[in-house]
């Protein structure tokens, strides 16, 4: 977890002093290289162990619906927002079906309000990062299928090496299932939130 924090600290120090115009040119690729590479070496750790698949039969048919109960624990977490902070229940449950995809949901959004917009992007970045720092603790002290909803979307692709680490080497698989559902979900049900709450 150090290195993770330590990584995230020299990244902002070397974006606010150390400006290199072909990184900041090239930083989309360099995002989609690095996350490929990180998948690539969780995918090498799992296939590795002889004892996943095995595993995988035996695993309860009740973890098809984890990435469903996520996505309803997050709008419900959601609407409860509503309720200590200045927004409103649909603006609150909206921001919160964007699951962790911050670019999504906060381009959505700010097609209606362009604050509306900036909270989205803010509140599911925090969530990536809160799962970043949180998922090892959680994994430990609560469980591993808890950890896994905690990335909502990110599961599958950011997260998913905190969660391979933090947990045994099957659980990577149900968490790349979570993720790749939810991705699949999060743009049907974004636009659905701001429909069913007329927030237009």
């Amino acid at each position: 977890m150090l290195g993770i924090i330590l990584s995230v600290i020299i990244g902002v120090i070397g974006g606010l002093f150390f400006k290199n115009t072909y990184i900041l040119e090239n930083v989309d690729f360099l995002i989609s290289f690095g996350l490929c590479l990180l998948l690539f070496f969780v995918g090498i750790d799992i296939g590795n162990n002889d004892e996943v698949f095995k595993h995988l039969q035996n695993i309860s048919k009740k973890i098809l619906f984890l990435p469903f109960i996520t996505i309803i624990g997050s709008l419900i977490g959601g609407a409860i927002a509503s309720y200590f902070i200045e927004l409103s229940l649909g603006e609150s449950v909206a921001i919160s079906s964007g699951m962790g995809w911050y670019s999504f949901s906060a381009i959505e959004l700010s097609k209606i309000d362009a604050h509306l917009g900036g909270v989205a992007f803010l509140s599911n970045v925090f969530r990536e990062l809160c799962s970043i720092l949180l998922i090892p603790i959680i994994a430990k002290k609560i469980g591993s299928y808890e950890s896994v909803a905690t990335a909502g979307a990110t599961a599958m692709d950011s997260v998913l090496p905190v969660i391979n680490k933090s947990n045994p080497p099957d659980v990577s698989i149900i968490a790349f299932y979570s993720g790749l559902v939810i991705t699949i979900v999060v743009p049907i049900l974004v636009p659905t939130m701001i429909s069913l709450f007329s927030l237009t």
